[in-house]
């Protein structure tokens, strides 16, 4: 059987050396050449020929991220590799899956298509934005999910006065994963946005009253959208409010608005690396489920076999 190669991009090493220590392999070696005005050269510093190469990358902004994975990919392949995949933790870009509206790209198509241009056999990741973007690809997509992380721990925690909340309409099949899981309610918060970034109204449907409510979504960004909900379900009655996010994006002033949110507890993974502390963020690592996934894909074995079953 070939051997299996692992290798980071400078985006997610934090993360690379975890699922490579779980997986009992050190990290490949490559570094990341820069010219003086920026242009990268990935160079790999050990022969990949004839095997099994997973780089690890998440594709955050700025878009050097995603190039350093595309160039990595090309390096891979021209060196002779059996078979790569780009193990994208964060899958940037996969908020723009469908043209909303006139004279807007479709770039998580086209994030799709450069990773096949570049060489890669498959693509893993988590919790993308939409289901559908693993049909932008024409090669496998191994998409895991966050309920491997969360249900595990949600299970230690008391949930006897817990209700399930999705912030918006389009995550209430996310929502209703968790609530169908452990037999639990589910209240929808339907907002309107009149631009990106920006909450304009929103209602709670579902009753909240005394309830500990857990918010779910796979992203949170701003923490605009995450922390107006949270103080709507207060003053519809709730007694408390946490929420699960899967990536910790947490741009702008996302953590400010979260420190003075009503938020008892934001739960994320460590899918991004986060800029700095807060003690109302706790990180639940995604390494062992990342590196379990990769011997899975190695040894020909099922990739459902991680998903957590209702």
């Amino acid at each position: 059987m070939s051997d299996v190669k692992l290798f980071s991009g400078t985006q997610s090493v934090y993360l690379a050396k975890q699922i490579a220590h779980f997986y009992g392999k050190e990290l490949g070696k490559i570094q990341v050449n820069r010219f003086s005005d920026g242009e990268m050269q990935p160079c790999i510093n050990e022969s990949v020929r004839g095997d099994y190469v997973f780089f690890i990358q998440s594709t955050i902004p700025p878009s050097d991220n995603l190039m350093e994975l595309l160039l990595m990919i090309d390096a891979a392949r021209r060196a002779s590799s059996e078979y790569i995949t780009a193990v994208i933790p964060y899958f940037g870009y996969a908020r723009q899956d469908r043209k909303d509206k006139p004279r807007v790209p479709i770039s998580a198509k086209l994030v799709a298509t450069i990773l096949e241009a570049a060489g890669a056999d498959r693509v893993m990741t988590m919790d993308l934005h939409a289901d559908q973007i693993q049909g932008f690809f024409d090669i496998p997509v191994d998409h895991l999910h966050s309920e491997a992380i969360y249900i595990p721990y949600l299970q230690q925690q008391d949930l006897s006065n817990v209700i399930f909340a999705s912030p918006d309409v389009g995550g209430v099949k996310r929502a209703r994963t968790y609530s169908k899981y452990f037999k639990r309610e589910l209240v929808i918060c339907d907002k309107y946005r009149e631009k990106a970034n920006q909450v304009s109204s929103m209602t709670v449907i579902g009753d909240v009253t005394d309830a500990d409510v857990i918010l779910v979504d796979d992203m949170v960004d701003t923490a605009g959208t995450l922390c107006r909900a949270a103080a709507i379900l207060l003053e519809k009655g709730a007694r408390s409010v946490k929420a699960l996010c899967t990536h910790p994006v947490l741009s702008g002033k996302a953590y400010e608005n979260i420190e003075n949110s009503v938020l008892s507890e934001v739960i994320v993974c460590d899918t991004l690396p986060l800029r700095q502390e807060s003690a109302k963020i706790k990180v639940l690592s995604t390494a062992m489920l990342f590196s379990r996934a990769i011997r899975n894909i190695h040894e020909h074995r099922s990739i459902s076999a991680l998903f957590v079953e209702g």
